[in-house]
Formats: C-alpha cells, sequence, structure tokens
C-alpha cells in the first residue's frame, strides 16, 4: 500500500446526509426489513434488492458474490441458483449463510445470517419458470464456474436450450433450486455522518424474536 493510493482512498466522501427519525422497532425484523425495503425503493435506490450472499466451504474458507433477492416471508429471504455453483456446493456441504444489503443514498445497512433450507421441487420449479427464456436458457446450459475454453460451445449451449424451453415452456432444470435463509440474527445499521451509527439486533431463539441496541 503506496501513501499516495492510501491519502487517495481515504479522501472519498462517505457517509453524507442526515440520520433520519426511524421510530420504534417493530416485533419481527422481517417487518422492519419490508419497511426499509419500500423506503430504498421511494428514494430511488438502484437494485435495492441486490445482496451479498457469503457461505463457507467444506474446509471453512469463505466466499462471496452478489445476487438478486427473490421473496421475503416469514420463513426466512430467498434467493436462487444451481446446486452445481460454488454456492449450491457450499451450501450442500455447509448449509448456513449471511446476507448483507447495503443502501448507500440512505446509509443503510442489513446483515442477516442464518440455516439455509430448500425449498423444494415445486418453489424451485416456479422461480426457474419466472426467469425470462434466456436467463432459463443459461441456467440451463451453464456449467457454472468451469473453465471456458470455447465461448463457441457456451454459445451453442445457450441456443439449443432456448430451442427447448421454447418447444416446452414447461421445462425446469434439475439442478435448478430456491433456497430461503431462515434467519437467527438481523441487524439494521443506520450510518451517521459524525461516525455515531445506530445498531440494533434481532435474535431468534424457541421464545421468539427479541432486539436491542448495539455500540456503533
Amino acid at each position: 500500500m503506496t501513501e499516495d493510493t492510501r491519502s487517495w482512498i481515504r479522501s472519498f466522501p462517505t457517509l453524507g446526509g442526515a440520520v433520519p427519525d426511524l421510530g420504534p422497532l417493530p416485533d419481527s425484523p422481517i417487518t422492519k426489513f419490508l419497511e426499509w425495503l419500500e423506503e430504498a425503493v421511494a428514494a430511488g435506490v438502484p437494485e435495492p434488492h441486490a445482496a451479498a450472499l457469503s457461505t463457507v466451504d467444506s474446509t471453512g474458507v469463505p466466499d462471496a458474490r452478489f445476487l438478486i433477492l427473490k421473496d421475503v416471508t416469514d420463513e426466512g429471504f430467498w434467493f436462487s441458483g444451481d446446486v452445481r455453483s460454488p454456492k449450491g456446493v457450499q451450501l450442500g456441504a455447509n448449509p448456513v449463510a449471511a446476507l448483507t444489503l447495503y443502501w448507500r443514498e440512505q446509509g443503510r445497512q442489513v446483515r442477516v445470517r442464518g440455516v439455509v433450507r430448500e425449498g423444494g421441487r415445486v418453489l424451485s420449479a416456479r422461480d426457474f419458470r419466472e426467469r425470462s427464456v434466456t436467463a432459463r436458457a443459461v441456467a440451463a446450459a451453464s456449467r457454472q464456474s468451469e473453465s471456458l475454453l470455447d465461448p463457441q460451445e457456451y454459445t451453442a449451449a445457450v441456443e439449443s436450450a432456448v430451442e427447448r424451453i421454447e418447444s416446452d415452456p414447461t421445462y425446469v432444470s434439475d439442478t435448478w433450486r430456491a433456497w430461503c435463509l431462515a434467519p437467527d440474527s438481523v441487524e439494521f445499521w443506520q450510518a451517521d455522518p459524525g461516525r455515531r451509527h445506530l445498531r440494533w439486533v434481532y435474535h431468534c431463539d424457541q421464545d421468539g424474536w427479541s432486539h436491542h441496541e448495539l455500540w456503533p
């Protein structure tokens, strides 16, 4: 790390704006999350449903990637993908994960941790069919994260998958899954320009949800 690079990076502006009045916390973190998501949409935050999913492999090495949150229910936070993908393999070996969402324009962050469960064949099939034809073809044809030695092979595989899906709109890839992260903790973080950030965490146990404030 050079001094010039360090100074340059530290010069970037961060955490502008005032801290809003957040009001009382609801009993459920799902309710609070959906409130914040609605406010992010109303504020014009780009892709407010984009989240970083963090997993660990069979040796405990962490991995992360951004994806699109598909649904939020009382059960938890839903996302999808292929069981052959790195996240699918990692969840198969160690079905725990964390989701992180950051809404820069509002200085807000949400951190979710918990156990990941498959949603079953019906939900997985519905999720697959809700994708565009091209997205379904890519999902069906791609050998995700394997070395691609011939781009033409990939193009041909996708084109073939498009033809199959257009001829049979009910087709669903056998390896497609919908997953639900059932949270045991959800943390809400509100930035403060003076760094007196506001933080609240919900924890779930056999008696349900409880919450308390954290030191910044």
